[in-house]
């Protein structure tokens, strides 16, 4: 059975962020995820993502909504979208032609 979107998408946050994802890039992430992904996806993928790397604060899945509504309400900057991207994108991410920006 080939991978699942799911399983595919957190294989490209792992091999874009071996260390795991900073958190000043989440916000980039979670718009880059979000059209390709439902709320409740991003939130299994970003609790799989922090249990890996033992967080000190434990994500939630009621603090991810949070995040997901936060970045809903004021969407990170065109180039934090773009570094974000970029990254994924050499870990061989398929998805730049869904990510919206404008030039």
């Amino acid at each position: 059975m080939p991978p699942s979107l799911f399983e595919n998408v957190i294989k490209w946050i792992r091999a874009g962020y071996p260390e795991g994802v900073p958190a000043t890039e989440f916000p980039p992430l979670l718009a880059l995820l979000r059209p390709v992904l439902s709320e409740s996806e991003i939130t299994d993928v970003i609790l799989s993502l922090a249990l890996e790397h033992g967080t000190e604060t434990p994500a939630t899945p009621e603090r991810i909504r949070d995040a997901i509504h936060a970045v809903t309400e004021q969407a990170p900057s065109e180039e934090e979208t773009r570094q974000v991207a970029a990254r994924l994108a050499a870990a061989g991410w398929p998805l730049t032609d869904r990510v919206p920006v404008s030039d």
